[in-house]
Parts: structure tokens; sequence; C-alpha cells
């Protein structure tokens, strides 16, 4: 009865009265997709969106708002009306920059309300194609033999793979390493298929065009298992890393004071999208995993969010990687 008030009077604090929430949506939906168009959160933002919009019954626009590593987008998403009709795709890059900037736009774990997990997509340490090792193990022997140091590429300071490569560095006991950032994830995959680099961790679904291209080297994929859409590249857990695990993860958010109403609607929404067969035939395409349904709740999203903001932190603090 206590809990029914509370939710009652957050409701009429909004401006949103409970029959609303129940009602909602009544009108199109915006999802803003905090990068660039065509990208991999976009395409799984749009696969996502068109499914939902049926199961809603109201049309889902994407709006990308790019820029600042995603904060723009969820910044902006912090500041809309908590009505439900703005939520934003939320990932590990706003986990990355709430330690990443010395001021960051918002609170992640506090200015926006989590709806529901869609996937992850894991990453692949890729190596020149001529590069003297094949697995984890002679990867780390020679880094450590090599008098010139290795040539570590990324899509940015600060990026996922930025990150992610620096953590497996440092769980392999490397450091005779330079890190090279280029603007954007496609000139630092050029550079590496040129042999211009030595290696870099990226998303799945890069790895595999350039795996199926052989035009790249594929070392492991970085977590404790297989997946089927890449069956022959060896995991950690298989080269003696049986704990390492790094993924980027996908999730819905909306703004705090969001009616519970509407998130609960929203997340049972989210769960009958990932159970639609369509949509995980376009998530194989996009080498996306869908969230299975024992993580599918707003609790556990909450809890990644707040266990990935810290490592994340960590790993930006023991890379020694400035702050902007």
């Amino acid at each position: 009865m206590t809990r029914m008030i509370l939710l009652m009077l957050l409701a009429l604090a909004s401006g949103i009265s409970p029959a609303t929430a129940q009602d909602w949506p009544t009108k199109p939906m915006t999802m803003v997709v905090p990068f660039a168009a065509a990208g991999g959160t976009d395409l799984i933002g749009r696969v996502v969106g068109k499914r939902l919009g049926e199961i809603l019954g109201q049309q889902v626009i994407i709006e990308n708002v790019p820029g600042a590593g995603g904060m723009l987008g969820s910044a902006r998403v912090v500041k809309a009306p908590p009505d439900g009709y703005q939520f934003v795709v939320g990932t590990t890059a706003d986990a990355i920059n709430q330690t990443l900037y010395k001021a960051p736009l918002y609170n992640f774990s506090a200015d926006l309300v989590p709806a529901g997990l869609l996937g992850s997509q894991p990453t692949v340490m890729l190596t020149r194609k001529d590069f003297p090792a094949n697995n984890l193990q002679e990867f780390a022997a020679h880094a450590k033999a090599s008098q010139a140091p290795l040539q570590m590429a990324s899509a940015g300071i600060g990026s996922t793979g930025h990150l992610f490569c620096n953590l497996l560095n440092v769980a392999l006991g490397i450091s005779n390493v330079i890190h090279v950032p280029y603007r954007g994830g496609g000139p630092a995959m050029q550079d590496l298929i040129a042999g211009r680099t030595d290696y870099i961790c990226t998303l799945s679904a890069t790895a595999k065009t350039l795996i199926e291209g052989n035009t790249a080297k594929a070392i492991a994929i970085l977590q404790r298992d297989r997946i089927a859409l890449i069956p022959d590249l060896p995991s950690t857990r298989e080269q003696g890393l049986p704990d390492f695990e790094t993924n980027t993860w996908f999730g819905l958010f909306f703004p705090k004071h969001t009616p519970e109403a509407i998130i609960r609607k929203l997340n049972t929404a989210i769960g009958a999208t990932l159970e639609t067969p369509e949509v995980l035939e376009q998530f194989k395409k996009i080498v996306t995993i869908a969230t299975p349904p024992d993580q599918r709740s707003v609790e556990y999203l909450q809890q990644l969010v707040e266990r990935e903001t810290a490592k994340m932190g960590a790993a930006i603090r023991g890379a020694g990687i400035q702050q902007f």
C-alpha cells in the first residue's frame, strides 16, 4: 500500500497520472541512439525499435545524437520529460564516460532509469595477418621477448577497444606496448590490415568480416566461452585466462522519475522483442547475442551499470588514461 502511494506521488510530481502511465504509449516514441547512423549501436537500435513499435502499437522513431563518446545523446534523454516518450540506447560507453571525463554530463546510475538489457557484442582480439603468434600464450611470449614495443591500435583514447586491450595486456602481464589511437574504428582497422600496427580489440561484428576475408589473424574471443557465430575462435578461458571477459552491452534507459508502470511495460515489450525470430535472425547478421531471459529484468541492468562503471573506472585509472 505504501509503495502504491509513493508511485502515485511520483507520477503526480512528474505531471503524469497513474491512468496515463497505464495507457502509455498513445503517440510515437523517440529512441535516441547516441552514436552515428550505420554503426553497431544504431543497427541494434533500429532492429529493436521496429519490433518494439509493433508490440506497443506506436512507432519508435530513431534519432541519432552522436558526440562525446555517446554522452551527448544520453545527456539529452536525462533532461527529457519523464513521460515515457524518449529513451536512449545506453551502452558500455556510458560506464566508461563516468571516469573518462572529469565532469560527465550525467550520473549514469542515478540520472537514467534502466528498462532492460537488449544484448551484447563480444570483443575479439585481432593481429595483423603476418604476426608471429597464433594464440594468447604465443602472443604474450612474443611481446615480452620483443625489443621493439608492440603497436596497439584503437578507435581512440578511452574507446572500448582501448580499454579492453589494456585489460588484456594486464591479464597477460605485458607492458611493452605503444597505444596508437585513431579517429574511429575504420581507420584503425585499415592500418591493421595494411600491417602498420600489430593488434586491436574490436567488436565481433567487425572481426567476423575480417576473419572471413582472411585480412587479419584472429587470436581470441575475449570471454569465457566460444560463440556459435564464430565457432572456430578459441575463448580466453581456453587459453589460460578463465575469468577474463569483456564485451559491449546495449540497454534501454528512461529519464529518472519515469513512472514504474511505463518502465515495466517497456521491459515486457523488450522481452517479447527478444523472443521474435526475425529479430534474432537480424541479431545473428550483426553478431549480437540477445539477452537471455534471466538477465532481462530492470534490476539486473541496474546492477550491471554499477558493476561496469566500477570496472571501467578501474581500467582507466590502471592504464593511466588522462581524463578529459
